[in-house]
């Protein structure tokens, strides 16, 4: 037998047992970057967009959002701290802090964890957020949005009604909780 008879028999071995560890890994691994979504619902229950998290091998969080539905103009968006999105989305708690800053992304104290810019509703009720941070991880951190010992959810996502001025503690003067997502691995 040659060595390429040999070869090519292990490389298979070894690239099935890669996948397959990559498949239990924890949060979705593809590509060398670790995944999670949302779907956002607003306090009726109705589908109302979506989010994708990527965190790259960098480990900069990639956040993207989609949203339709809601009132043009800027509204404040945050990651909270509870997975739960049960209406008027007071349980997802407080915006995700764990290192106990002040609120906004403007503050010389801030930001919290979960501080986002402002998502920005065009004329037909449509928003589009594109934005990254390197305060929150994806994979088991001390700033992780998971709970990775239990069932890997833990966090959400909350669209405000109002803009958040990124400054005012502990909430931007966002308003009230108008949309909400639980955060999953995936």
């Amino acid at each position: 037998m040659t060595i390429r008879n040999r070869l090519v028999p292990t490389i298979g071995v070894l690239a099935s047992a890669l996948a397959l560890a990559a498949a239990f890994a924890g949060p979705s691994v593809a590509g060398g970057a670790t995944r999670a979504s949302a779907t956002i619902v607003d306090l009726a229950g109705n589908d109302v967009g979506w989010a994708r998290f990527v965190e790259d091998m960098t480990g900069i969080v990639h956040v993207n959002v989609h949203a339709r539905g809601l009132t043009p103009g800027l509204h404040g968006i945050h990651l909270h701290r509870v997975a739960n999105c049960t209406a008027p989305f007071t349980a997802a708690g407080s915006h995700y802090n764990p290192g106990g800053a002040l609120h906004g992304l403007l503050n010389a104290a801030g930001p919290h964890a979960g501080d986002l810019p402002n998502l920005v509703v065009n004329d037909d009720g449509v928003g589009h957020l594109d934005a990254t941070t390197d305060r929150v991880t994806l994979t088991n951190s001390p700033t992780t949005l998971f709970d990775l010992t239990v069932d890997q959810v833990g966090s959400s996502l909350i669209i405000h009604a109002g803009v958040d001025d990124q400054v005012s503690d502990p909430t931007g003067a966002s308003g009230a909780r108008i949309a909400c997502g639980v955060i999953v691995a995936g």
